[in-house]
């Protein structure tokens, strides 16, 4: 059992890392994309709103089937239609087309996410102890590997859906291969002693299990907001309010970015010792004092200072709220995450386009401030990840000490 599980763990790494590339090598290919079909940004933003449609509609169809179907049948099948229709928007020739090959590429994506984290919850659930945190890390080496991708394609004069379907082609072979060292379900019990017993017990009625789902599934929409807002805005914020060059620039978002990646290698370390709630509480509070060192500080290293614990503090924010909505009901895993990671998405997508309005009435980096309030509130519903089981656990854990 033990080499098994290992080698679930492993493969749910795999699919972390291919899930990144995959969508990374669309990410990278948008601007050769944009001009072959002959569209201008606002025509492209639209259409990106069609990719998170699409992506919301398949995390809500893909839960329930892999609550009943399985996380074995269910992540390969994700895996392997993100990467059959990977190359579909380099064929795309006018908005429509593009458009369509959206929907169906967000549609794949949905799936893949929300399986291979119902997944990674059944592995943590069988570890008895937090590692979700470093499955989402791996995320981000598939957008290196994808930018790494994207750079030889370029080189090597390749049209977007030929080095699109390469990738995708790869990304099939890579999923069928690591189907089989998958779990085929959620492991029956946890080890003893685990602060996640309480949370992977179905200790509350159905009814409140949902409830509580969906404060975190609100709760992820407010720190997703936040991760889409430095997405677009952090080196737009250094260039147009702080007059930083295009290179110094874009070194914000970089910096955000790497400070997210190395808060999320740590922090399950961090949670098996502190707990989540106190990861979520804390790591809400040092983002909201980033984004704000970000929106009144003057200097630019204050603006680098701030995008890293903005990015710190967000890093382990997510990964458990996925957790703890997949261990609240073991039986509606997928069901669950995707409650979570589909309003999670809204608020990815929605966070530029608020921020953007928000630009019509103050300034920049003074709309910045909604970030602010957003993460004061995620720190202070943090609480909503404590069960009184979780706190007897505790006190049981420190009476050990005495």
């Amino acid at each position: 059992m033990e080499r098994s599980l290992r080698a679930a763990r492993v493969a749910t790494y795999v699919y972390f890392v291919l899930y990144g590339t995959l969508l990374g090598t669309w990410v990278v290919q948008i601007p050769a994309i944009e001009e072959r079909v002959g569209i201008s940004h606002a025509a492209l933003g639209g259409l990106l709103v069609v990719l998170g449609l699409g992506a919301f509609v398949g995390m809500q169809v893909a839960g329930p089937l892999t609550d009943r179907l399985g996380t074995r049948t269910l992540v390969p099948a994700g895996g392997v239609l993100c990467g059959a229709t990977l190359f579909l928007p380099g064929l795309a020739h006018d908005p429509w087309t593009l458009g369509a090959a959206l929907l169906v590429f967000g549609l794949c994506n949905g799936c893949l996410d929300v399986s291979m984290n119902a997944h990674a919850v059944y592995v943590e659930k069988a570890y008895g102890r937090p590692v979700m945190s470093g499955f989402h890390a791996t995320f981000s080496v598939g957008g290196v590997l994808a930018a790494l991708a994207g750079a030889g394609a370029a080189s090597a004069g390749l049209k977007p859906a030929t080095g699109m379907a390469a990738v995708g082609a790869a990304g099939v072979v890579v999923a069928l291969a690591s189907a089989r060292a998958l779990l085929p379900a959620a492991p029956a019990v946890v080890s003893p002693g685990s602060a996640r017993d309480a949370e992977a017990s179905p200790a509350v009625e159905r009814g409140g299990t949902t409830g509580r789902v969906w404060m975190l599934a609100v709760l992820a929409l407010m720190v997703m907001l936040c991760e889409g807002a430095a997405n677009d805005w952090s080196a737009l914020h250094m260039k147009d309010v702080l007059g930083a060059p295009a290179g110094t620039a874009a070194l914000a978002y970089g910096t955000f970015a790497a400070a997210m990646t190395i808060g999320r290698l740590l922090a399950d370390r961090f949670v098996t010792r502190f707990g989540s709630p106190a990861i979520l509480r804390h790591g809400a509070a040092m983002a909201a004092v980033g984004i704000t060192l970000v929106a009144l500080g003057p200097w630019m290293w204050a603006a680098f200072t701030g995008w890293a614990l903005f990015g710190l503090g967000l890093s382990g924010c997510v990964p458990q709220l996925f957790s703890a909505a997949g261990h609240a009901d073991p039986s509606a895993a997928g069901a669950n995450v995707s409650r979570v990671a589909g309003l999670g998405y809204v608020g990815m997508l929605a966070g530029p386009a608020v921020i953007g309005w928000l630009t019509h009435l103050v300034a920049l980096n003074h709309a910045f401030v909604l970030l602010t309030l957003l993460c004061v509130t995620t720190a202070v519903g943090a609480r909503v990840l404590r069960t009184g089981s979780d706190d007897s656990t505790r006190r049981h854990e420190m009476a050990g000490t005495h």
